[in-house]
């Protein structure tokens, strides 16, 4: 019977749990024996006595050895990788480029390693989508935290002290992300704005009450997978030209803006920054990939000109208990993928797992990640 492995994650102020007892409950059904450390959930509000009653055995940090297959938000550390048997597998959110130290102990440990966050836009794997699902949690996050820090309120009010007139917001990038943060500043009841490269985008940013600041297309705006394509730099400094007009009437800017495998791209220099009024605010989403934002700085927050940038990185787990739902969901829709009566096959010629699969038999089967490690080494 095949051991699953769901740790408590290793980063410092993660929240989130890569299972919760709902989807434990059917990993045991479909013939996994699982193994949960001692207060892997309880950040994010599942105990575990509610782990034990879906079936799962509690236990410390050294199952990790034993166990057949690990479950994770991000990847381990070095030494977390090392520890992992032969043969083995590790399912997570594994970013490969920011961390090759790890993908090499994984690698030289023999591991398969499954990073979910190439998972392909494909119909069959949209509940497999943790970027999707995640980046609904930060985009609602992002609009509260701002909504916060703002020294104003986000509503139109009509009061005996007089009007107080409406936030207005304006939101860089509608993906995932930028359509919940749309949405959720306007159930807040400001006046919003957003832009995307993709025309494609206007329509569902308008369906969600939104108004749309086209700054035009550059030429293949999308990738077929649906993600934004890398805009040329010449296309940039017109869209900026557009967007600093609009920022500097907006009390809230969000950055959405995210290429897969790149560095973010810098949507708000400083000079844009500086345009803004004093007292409004910045939530930079892509900080943790390099940033959207000039100045801004992951798990900071930069106060310029009275203008504040907020550089939070993992906002998906400041709303822990339903981001790991939503996680635990993805990974539970994943493993029939490979997985039969609880015996696991790898066929790396499956059409997710050619995907996702980065490490296996002592390889590096990503062939972007095997590049950058052997520019490294």
């Amino acid at each position: 019977m095949t051991l699953i492995f769901v740790p408590k994650e290793p980063a410092a102020g993660e929240s989130r749990v890569s299972a919760i007892p709902e989807t434990v409950k059917a990993m045991v059904k479909q013939g996994f024996q699982v193994a949960v450390e001692h207060g892997a959930g309880a950040h994010a509000g599942f105990p575990d006595a509610d782990y034990e009653a879906a079936g799962a055995s509690l236990c410390g940090p050294d199952m990790r050895a034993s166990a057949d297959m690990v479950l994770g938000i991000n990847a381990p550390t070095v030494d977390q990788a090392r520890a992992q048997k032969a043969g083995s597998l590790l399912v997570c959110s594994l970013l490969p480029g920011q961390n090759l130290p790890v993908v090499a102990a994984l690698r030289d440990a023999r591991v398969t390693a499954m990073a979910l966050e190439f998972m392909p836009r494909i119909t069959r794997a949209q509940k497999m989508d943790i970027l999707s699902s995640q980046a609904t949690c930060a985009g609602y996050q992002a609009v509260l935290l701002a909504a916060a820090k703002l020294p104003k309120m986000f509503p139109l009010l009509m009061t005996a002290a007089g009007t107080i007139t409406p936030a207005r917001v304006l939101i860089l990038g509608a993906g995932v992300a930028g359509l919940q943060a749309i949405a959720t500043a306007k159930r807040l009841g400001a006046v919003v704005e957003a832009n995307d490269i993709r025309p494609a985008c206007r329509e569902q940013v308008e369906s969600l009450g939104g108004k749309f600041v086209d700054t035009g297309a550059p030429p293949d705006a999308e990738t077929s997978g649906g993600y934004a394509k890398e805009a040329s730099e010449e296309f940039l400094r017109k869209q900026r030209e557009i967007l600093t007009h609009h920022m500097a009437q907006a009390d809230v800017v969000i950055t959405t803006a995210l290429v897969p495998g790149r560095k973010a791209p810098v949507l708000m220099t400083a000079e844009m920054v500086a345009a803004m009024k004093p007292g409004s605010v910045i939530v930079d989403m892509a900080v943790a990939q390099g940033g959207n934002v000039v100045g801004s700085k992951p798990g900071e927050t930069v106060v310029v000109n009275g203008v504040s940038i907020l550089g939070e990185t993992n906002l998906a787990g400041q709303v822990a208990a339903d981001a790991s739902r939503m996680f635990a969901r993805n990974i539970a829709s994943f493993l029939p993928e490979f997985s039969k009566a609880g015996q696991v096959t790898i066929d790396l010629a499956h059409e997710i797992l050619k995907s996702v699969v980065v490490t296996h038999g002592g390889e590096v089967c990503h062939q972007p990640t095997a590049a950058a490690l052997a520019a490294k080494m």
